[in-house]
């Protein structure tokens, strides 16, 4: 269970800070770099990703079922080596801290060891950053094994070079590390203690990607394409998987609410068979712990054929969000994948944004919530499989003749391929269909061979 979690949710002060000076000397970020160079066009300013950014740090520590009392933003050249924030205002936040009766403080962008350490001495109350608040999101919402052991290797990857300056927060962790002691000596006990675990947890996830390899070769002699759904946490792809396959997989309002990865098969317009995965949400800097961590997730987006990227059409950061997605499909090495791009909860805008937000868009339009726009969304998804270059099962048209007494080849052909044209002669069924090589090739020996003319002599 989160430490967040009920029945006696924290109480937080957020710290949001922001380097522009610092960004620009070593990298300037993904989203200030988009909003800088779309500013011509009418994107957001740097201010507007900014106050993104924050919105969605709320949003984040609501997910990890905590109260935010208050929010402290500051905007500075650079962060302070020791506090991040300066003496000014750590004054300030410690002052808030004890008025609001907070017992967390939650930094956003990640502390330094160093800098960890010295809060911890300032403040009267625990301190985390961004990255640890989504691992504590992420042990919260696994439910299977794999995803259990997939956040504790991050935790304690993430955990490993901090212990100089955990502090007091040490005791606040688990993962069978125990008690701190004082002095040099237990601190080397815990790293070797740490280093152990991680050697054991990539055993075991090393284990179960070896069990999704052979399930994916057990699959691949029976070809059924891939399609994955991916996009930015709360985007709605649970809703969509769930409205596409019946699943009942978890849906939420709440950030990270899938986590485990979900196979459902479905059936496209042109009658051949699909697999659906819903996969895990991405987010702006995602932290690279919780990438290699869930790599044997995100296998999954890698082994799929098309990709569903879906958006939500409400979002104020809409721009920012996909290309954070595409970043990471970048880094993923899939993308140039057959993308088609899903505006989800276009049923939340008002009709004339509707129709002007359709009129300037690339994507596909639907609510998931009321299972509009979907048989539109397949029959797309249908085309884009038959284009692909290299599809693991493809359309083929052939003509067959069956003998009236192979009434199941009649039968499998009717329900799993397009029936184009039928007729009866004798007691034979000349039959022209469309339908998933893996099935006519099932049937070869009745395929009809056409006849040349005969040439006069």
């Amino acid at each position: 269970m989160s430490k967040f979690g009920p029945p006696h949710p924290e109480r937080v002060v957020l710290v949001c800070c922001d380097f522009p000076a610092h960004a620009q000397r070593n990298g300037i970020t993904p989203a200030v770099k988009q909003a800088r160079a779309a500013a011509a066009v009418g994107a957001p300013s740097a201010d507007d990703v900014f106050a993104a950014n924050v919105s969605e740090f709320r949003e984040l520590v609501a997910s990890s079922g905590a109260v935010v009392v208050d929010v402290v933003a500051q905007r500075r050249d650079r962060p302070d080596p020791a506090t991040m924030v300066g003496k000014g205002k750590l004054l300030e936040i410690a002052a808030l801290v004890e008025s609001s009766q907070a017992n967390v403080v939650v930094f956003q962008p990640d502390l330094t060891p160093s800098q960890l350490r010295e809060l911890e001495e300032s403040l009267p109350c625990r301190v985390i950053d961004r990255t640890q608040l989504i691992l504590d999101i992420f042990a919260a919402h696994a439910r299977t094994r794999e995803g259990q052991l997939q956040v504790e290797l991050a935790q304690l990857e993430y955990l490993l070079p901090r212990l100089t300056g955990r502090g007091r927060a040490l005791s606040q962790l688990g993962g069978g590390i125990g008690t701190r002691g004082p002095g040099e000596t237990q601190l080397e006990t815990d790293r070797r203690k740490i280093g152990r675990s991680i050697l054991q947890l990539k055993k075991r996830l090393e284990a179960v990607r070896r069990t999704r390899r052979q399930q994916r070769r057990h699959r691949a002699s029976v070809p059924l394409p891939t399609v994955a759904l991916v996009g930015y946490t709360n985007a709605g792809k649970s809703t969509l998987f769930n409205a596409l396959t019946q699943a009942g997989v978890v849906a939420s309002s709440r950030m990270f609410a899938t986590l485990d990865p979900t196979l459902r098969q479905i059936r496209l317009p042109s009658r051949r068979k699909v697999l659906l995965s819903d996969t895990v949400g991405f987010i702006r800097a995602l932290p690279p712990t919780l990438v290699n961590a869930f790599r044997a997730t995100l296998e999954e987006v890698q082994e799929a054929e098309v990709l569903l990227h879906v958006m939500d059409a409400t979002s104020p950061s809409l721009a920012m969000h996909r290309a954070e997605v595409e970043k990471v499909l970048r880094d993923l090495n899939v993308d140039d994948k057959p993308c088609i791009h899903v505006m989800n909860k276009i049923d939340l805008l008002p009709a004339p944004d509707q129709m002007n937000f359709l009129a300037h868009t690339d994507a596909f339009a639907v609510s998931a919530r009321n299972r509009t726009g979907l048989d539109f969304l397949l029959a797309q998804v249908d085309r884009a499989l038959t284009l692909a270059p290299e599809a693991s099962d493809p359309l083929e048209e052939r003509e067959l003749k069956i003998p009236q007494s192979e009434g199941s080849v009649l039968s499998a052909l009717e329900a799993d391929a397009l029936m184009l044209e039928k007729r009866f002669e004798n007691n034979q069924v000349h039959v022209r269909v469309r339908g998933p090589a893996s099935l006519l090739h099932r049937y070869r020996n009745f395929w009809r061979i056409m006849e040349l003319p005969q040439e006069k002599e």
